[in-house]
């Protein structure tokens, strides 16, 4: 993997000049510009709203990155539908503003955080990530957030949290994916308590130095890159420390084809199909998957001496 720093780059430079330059989208972006700059946010910003005071980050991939257009129109969001389309066409009901994340369970510092507040932890930055999804596909996606461990030292682990289990929004009204039986609802998503803490591992609150759009799990998600994508849960309302492993929807749903793990593995294949090629978003032809999705030197340490066939 090739990581550059990238300390003077500006949030401008690596967007599309097709998507920066969109009038609409730059009005937008300047209503954001005066009414939050100290935050980085405006209260009740939607998607295409430009991001302020987003600083770059050593995280930057030498990779090209996937157009916005397809990052935010082929999506798996079963909230809002099974097909990749669905997302895009369903989630504009979604309210994002008042909004609030629980932190609670096996923590010295448990609390309800506004939306708005959440995003005072820490600087956001900029993270250029490949992305996988078990079904064969990927993208190279610039988020915008912050490492989840910021929020985790802030909340105080006891020494009986292991696990980190996360739970989004269940509300079949704005979210008409919920009204099927595809899943039990709500999501919910687990990582061990050292994967959560890993510097890799963010809440997004953005894309392409724009408030994340709802089809892609605003206001804020999880972003896990070395995990297949159905691991970085999105629209996040309670963020839960716990002593043992959580359930997760799709362990609960399928065990023997979603396991708990879900690393990036060319190595273990679904049970309906091989995982030992994907296809980049925009290409034609498939290419090798990388073990760990290419980040295994900084996150195989974290399965020394595990099994990974059995701990898939």
């Amino acid at each position: 993997m090739l990581i550059r720093q990238s300390g003077d780059i500006l949030p401008s430079e690596i967007t599309p000049p097709e998507i920066y330059r969109e009038r609409r989208r730059f009005m937008q972006g300047m209503g954001v510009l005066a009414a939050g700059t100290a935050l980085g946010i405006a209260p009740n910003a939607q998607a295409g709203a430009r991001l302020v005071g987003v600083r770059s980050s050593a995280y930057a991939l030498n990779e090209e990155k996937t157009p916005y257009k397809s990052v935010t129109s082929y999506n798996n969001f079963y909230e809002f539908g099974t097909g990749k389309s669905d997302p895009a066409d369903a989630a504009g009901i979604l309210k994002t503003r008042p909004w609030t994340v629980t932190i609670e369970g096996e923590v010295g510092k448990p609390g309800v955080y506004d939306i708005d507040s959440l995003l005072k932890l820490a600087p956001l930055e900029e993270r250029v990530y490949r992305m996988r999804c078990v079904e064969g596909w990927s993208m190279v996606i610039p988020w915008v957030g912050f490492p989840l461990n910021e929020l985790i030292r802030r909340a105080a682990p006891t020494g009986n949290a292991k696990y980190v289990e996360f739970v989004t929004l269940n509300d079949p009204s704005q979210m008409p994916g919920q009204r099927s039986r595809v899943l039990d609802w709500p999501y919910v998503e687990g990582l061990r308590l050292d994967e959560a803490m890993h510097p890799l591992t963010i809440l997004a609150v953005g894309l392409y130095g724009e408030v994340l759009p709802n089809q892609n799990g605003a206001p804020i998600r999880l972003v896990v890159p070395w995990k297949y994508g159905f691991k970085s849960a999105k629209s996040l309302v309670r963020i839960r420390f716990v002593e043992k492993q959580p359930l997760t929807a799709w362990m609960r749903a399928a065990p023997q084809e979603y396991g708990f793990y879900s690393n990036v593995n060319p190595h273990v294949d679904h049970p309906r199909w091989s995982q030992a090629k994907e296809r980049r978003i925009g290409e034609f032809f498939k290419r090798d998957t990388l073990m760990f999705n290419g980040y295994g030197a900084q996150v195989a340490q974290l399965y020394r001496g595990m099994d990974l066939q059995r701990y898939f």
